[in-house]
């Protein structure tokens, strides 16, 4: 795992290997002479779902630095959070209304921006989706993130190496299951990824799910909120853990982690075996203490350099980076995915040496 870790880490340094890629039209090619796309120092639109993430708000500063370093006129909005599709639907009219050459969209809502779209192909606006993939609709150019379903294979890997770890000849290990909200394309991804690996351990009763709960959507955590994952949890240990140890937990990012350690720690258990993604501080911080078990690291820096990048081709007229292609239900788009890493208390300095925020927490 530690080995990986750092090929994987390596993997996001190089950003990805380039293919040919292409969406429904060539966008590299129209509005432009024969030398570029169109004007080196055209407005681009970046459309993101909220901030009550880390990384959503490192994300915006460092499309607000990176597209102006780039030579762009940058235009970076957040959707508000009581009512964050409608904001975000009408602000991606206006960046449309207004001559953006590229839309970068970081989905509020994966299945709600259908409008939106169709707005932007009459335009003639490429339409990028960054880390959340744009479902049910052909009019999406390209999309950028990390491999979402290598994360929940990583997270299930982590959880099982974790049992082990803590409660070796424990076995069957009690365990449950949280996934995302069901409004992120996202959410299914991660979770599909993850039973890929715990299933065989749940069919050979390795691993028991007490509650019974194993299912995208007996899992779900409505608007990815803190609260809640801890009332779900606070429930489940309420009706199915009287006088049962819960060894572990699959949660699907940092901040839900946090919350299912606190209902633990709140019912007095012993500490379980608790994943998680996004390398947020708080959770950095507790694993390094020995708490939560585990994080991936998607490198927010790398993930936004490598769609300021494709921007930047775009603009260029030149091939367009990918890796591949994502199914988002109806068509298979074009796709730049990086390599996640995962990150327990034993590799944590090495995932995390050359980011400056987060390779502080790692030493004594």
């Amino acid at each position: 795992m530690k080995k990986s870790a750092l090929v994987a880490l390596a993997g996001i340094a190089a950003v990805s290997v380039a293919l040919t890629g292409c969406g429904r039209t060539d966008p590299g090619t129209e509005g432009g002479d024969d030398a570029a796309g169109f004007a080196a120092d055209a407005s681009i639109g970046v459309a993101l779902p909220d901030q009550t993430s880390e990384n959503w708000v490192l994300a915006g500063d460092l499309f607000e630095n990176g597209l102006e370093e780039a030579g762009f006129d940058g235009n970076v909005q957040y959707a508000g959070s009581s009512n964050a599709v409608g904001d975000q639907q009408q602000q991606i009219q206006t960046m449309i209304d207004s001559g953006v050459e590229v839309i970068v969209i970081g989905a509020a809502d994966t299945n709600q921006l259908a409008a939106q779209l169709e707005a932007a192909d009459a335009a003639g606006v490429t339409v990028i989706a960054y880390d959340r993939l744009i479902q049910n609709s052909d009019l999406v150019d390209y999309y950028v993130a990390f491999d979402n379903f290598h994360v929940g294979e990583l997270q299930a890997q982590s959880l099982l190496e974790g049992l082990e770890e803590r409660f070796p000849g424990q076995e069957p290990w009690n365990v449950e299951l949280f996934s995302g909200s069901a409004d992120d394309s996202n959410s299914a991804v991660f979770f599909d990824g993850a039973m890929s690996v715990l299933q065989p351990a749940i069919d050979d009763g390795t691993i028991n799910i007490v509650s019974g709960q194993t299912s995208v959507q007996q899992t779900a955590t409505e608007d990815w909120a803190a609260e809640n994952a801890q009332n779900r949890m606070d429930t489940i240990l309420q009706t199915s853990y009287q006088g049962i140890q819960l060894h572990g937990v699959l949660s699907p990012n940092d901040n839900l982690a946090r919350a299912i350690l606190t209902s633990a720690d709140n019912a007095g258990l012993e500490t379980p075996v608790v994943t998680g993604q996004d390398s947020e501080v708080a959770s950095v911080e507790s694993i390094v203490a020995g708490v939560q078990y585990s994080t991936i690291y998607k490198d927010t820096r790398a993930l936004v350099a490598a769609t300021i990048d494709m921007v930047s081709q775009l603009q260029a007229g030149e091939e367009v980076t990918t890796t591949g292609e994502s199914d988002n239900g109806v068509t298979e788009v074009p796709s730049n995915l990086l390599e996640p890493v995962i990150v327990t208390q034993a590799n944590a300095a090495e995932a995390y040496a050359e980011n400056p925020d987060l390779e502080p927490l790692t030493q004594p």
